[in-house]
């Protein structure tokens, strides 16, 4: 079963996300999308951001072979653990609430993704806590729609109508989404919704950008978000597929 999860594309995506976020870390020496923030003024913050993004590069190309997979998946999932009790628990404490609660929305959403890989071998069980987290996770996202309803309308699309319409409509189903997951109801259907919904996103938003090549620092990391999250889905909406029947 284990096998079956990792070959499908979902896992192979997060895998090649994570490859490119180490390539980009290596390249930029800072911390990219899934580190970050981390405050400037942290001792060895460089050497710290390296270490990540070699972890992110690593643990991306382990997460392809069969034989290294799993030893990966648990390297990456202990990484970012500890990276959310040093960080993001902090930040609860010392940043805004939006932007606190963001960052432990897509550290969890992360976490998630690893902890199906590092544990489906273990059963239902295991993959249910990881399931939960996502869930969780999805919940700071509706949250941040409505703390920056404005904001939010202001990234549909020009083409599309009812921009304030679209930007309630989505943060209403990331909310529903992560209750429907943590909760079990319709669970599968709202793991696959949330992760298309994301990828959308990617592609109706920060696609035109990109091939329009007016990103700015800010711009690039959103795209490199976006891109974790949405992989970070796919691996949780893969692992309804491929878990065994009861009995």
């Amino acid at each position: 079963m284990v096998e079956r999860v990792r070959a499908s594309a979902g896992p192979v995506f997060f895998a090649a996300v994570m490859i490119a976020l180490g390539i980009q870390g290596l390249i930029q020496g800072d911390f990219t999308a899934v580190w970050q923030p981390v405050p400037k003024g942290v001792p060895g913050r460089e050497a710290l951001a390296y270490l990540c993004a070699s972890v992110a590069f690593g643990c991306g190309i382990g997460l392809l072979f069969r034989r290294t997979a799993a030893l990966a998946a648990r390297v990456l999932l202990t990484s970012l653990v500890v990276w959310f009790l040093l960080w993001r628990v902090r930040a609860l404490f010392l940043e805004p609430l939006v932007e606190s609660t963001w960052s432990c929305g897509e550290t969890l959403a992360m976490i998630a993704a690893a902890w199906v890989l590092a544990t489906f071998a273990a059963g239902e069980r295991g993959v249910r806590i990881a399931r939960a987290l996502y869930g969780l996770a999805l919940v700071p996202f509706g949250y941040a729609h409505f703390a920056y309803i404005q904001h939010t309308a202001d990234m549909v699309p020009r083409w599309l109508p009812w921009h304030l319409g679209w930007a309630y409509f989505t943060g209403v189903t990331f909310l529903a989404a992560g209750v429907a997951i943590v909760f079990g109801v319709l669970a599968q259907l709202a793991a696959i919704l949330s992760a298309l919904q994301m990828g959308l996103f990617g592609l109706l938003v920060w696609a035109p950008i990109v091939a329009a090549r007016h990103l700015n620092a800010f711009q690039q990391g959103e795209v490199a978000s976006t891109l974790a999250l949405t992989a970070a889905g796919w691996v949780v909406a893969d692992s309804y597929r491929g878990l065994p029947r009861s009995g």
